[in-house]
């Protein structure tokens, strides 16, 4: 019998990308999006879920369930952005962020784990980012929210090892997708002392996203995941030197990696 996936934000970039591939080797795909009645043209269903919202979730969760009967994979990627001066960011945004991006993750999660349990198989995929392995400037934020996501990980994979139940983290780089036209962006203010070094740091990291790889990459290593009899607690996804950042901060002195840091983002 072909697997059932469901994909936390399914409508676009990654995650669309992840059921568009997924789907045309075979496996049964389910989608998820906030306003799912947006996407007619969608290859695959697309359940209305708001991981920011706990009741929607287990609607979500059921719907799929009374249809399939059972969900074998779930890739954990619906996120957001967030950029701005730590200083500067509103308190309501840094928690927005975390709902989404770790509390988000974590009931989904919950909400599968019974019928995984029940079944005594099944594999969860978190889709976190190279930015969750070290505190970016002006992206720290989304560097702690998606580094927390890596970190519950591990210890989800010991808590579940019993059950029969994986999970891994699946870590991208930067992909040409939409994503920088949902991530919040604290404004560049004009008496901020922030002004000209955060600017100029937006700049780069929406040029990187521009110039970013092929989201069809992430969804090449999801299937090698699916496929995998014992899936790794990490997998990364991107640019040969955005993986190589996370080896130089392993084996650098921390001042030297952040200097290689400070004179990248020209700080």
């Amino acid at each position: 019998m072909s697997k059932v996936v469901l994909i936390t934000g399914g409508s676009s970039g990654i995650g669309k990308s992840i059921g568009e591939f997924l789907k045309t080797k075979g496996f049964i795909v389910y989608g998820t999006s906030r306003n799912p009645e947006k996407y007619t043209n969608s290859e695959f269903p697309l359940v209305a879920l708001d991981v920011t919202k706990i009741e929607t979730i287990a609607t979500c969760i059921n719907q799929v369930l009374e249809k399939e009967d059972k969900i074998d994979v779930l890739v954990n990627n619906a996120g957001a952005g967030i950029t701005g001066p730590l200083e500067e960011i509103p308190d309501v945004e840094i928690k927005r962020n975390f709902e989404t991006n770790l509390f988000g993750p974590i009931n989904v999660i919950k909400a599968v784990l019974p019928t995984m349990r029940e079944q005594q198989s099944g594999l969860i995929i978190n889709i976190t980012s190279i930015a969750g392995y070290m505190g970016l400037p002006y992206r720290g934020i989304y560097s702690a929210s998606k580094g927390a996501l890596e970190l519950v990980t591990e210890a989800f994979r010991m808590e579940l090892k019993t059950f029969g139940v994986h999970m891994t983290n699946l870590a991208p780089g930067d992909f040409a997708t939409n994503i920088a036209a949902g991530r919040y962006h604290a404004p560049v203010l004009e008496d901020s002392p922030y002004k000209k070094t955060y600017g100029d740091t937006l700049n780069t990291m929406d040029a990187h996203v521009d110039s970013g790889g092929n989201p069809k990459e992430v969804a090449e290593v999801i299937l090698k995941i699916i496929n995998t009899k014992n899936p790794k607690v990490h997998y990364k996804v991107g640019a040969f030197m955005q993986k190589f950042s996370i080896v130089l901060k392993r084996i650098l002195p921390d001042k030297v990696y952040e200097k290689l840091l400070m004179n990248h983002y020209k700080l």
